[in-house]
């Protein structure tokens, strides 16, 4: 089964979508995406936070069906075990648990709401999770081609266009904007720097 690839203004679409489903408010005026909310809220999704991986390679894992998905038991220490997991279900790695506020958590849990609105299919042909990890480290130009495309949606919902223009225009005076707009909208810096370049609106 192929994967399906979207343009970049498609993905501007689904974004707007995702957010007005839950407050259509959030795209006319600049603020923070409730990306905990959205997910539990509007989709219906649980997140989860468990240790995924010894190594802390894997920050997120989206489980489309119901399975038994390999996790590190840190507290025993005696590897990985087996645990099942509902359909639905976000896994958050534990390590993004006390930094919930910070914007690799809030990234986190957008791009595997993204695997679940445009990927969701796709995974329940292959009978698979889908996986985030800390570096683009993939096994195929597939999986990079699908992560990739997770990231730009992700973007999308947690940095709308019109929002973030309108919050760059308005503190365009502010002396570092990067990082004030990326403490307004709970990303990192280098989020930000991506998605106002991506909008033309840094050199």
């Amino acid at each position: 089964m192929n994967h399906s690839i979207y343009r970049n203004e498609a993905l501007d679409v689904i974004a707007r979508n995702v957010i007005s489903r839950y407050d259509p408010s959030l795209l006319h005026t600049p603020a923070p995406i409730p990306i905990e909310k959205i997910i539990e809220k509007v989709y219906k999704l649980t997140i989860e936070f468990q240790y995924i991986r010894k190594n802390g390679r894997i920050l997120g894992e989206t489980v489309f069906e119901d399975c038994l998905v390999p996790i590190y038991d840190r507290l025993n220490n005696e590897g990985y075990k087996l645990e099942p997991f509902a359909a639905g279900t976000l896994i958050i790695d534990a390590s993004l648990f006390n930094c919930r506020g910070d914007g690799r958590y809030v990234y986190t849990c957008a791009h595997e709401l993204a695997h679940w609105v445009i990927d969701k299919d796709y995974f329940l042909q292959l009978g698979k999770t889908a996986a985030m990890t800390a570096k683009a480290v993939r096994s195929s130009e597939t999986d990079k081609e699908i992560e990739c495309q997770a990231n730009r949606l992700a973007c999308r919902i947690l940095m709308p266009k019109g929002t973030t223009k309108m919050a760059f225009y308005h503190n365009r005076n502010q002396a570092k904007i990067i990082s004030y707009l990326a403490k307004f909208f709970c990303v990192s810096d280098e989020a930000m720097k991506i998605r106002l370049t991506e909008l033309g609106l840094l050199p």
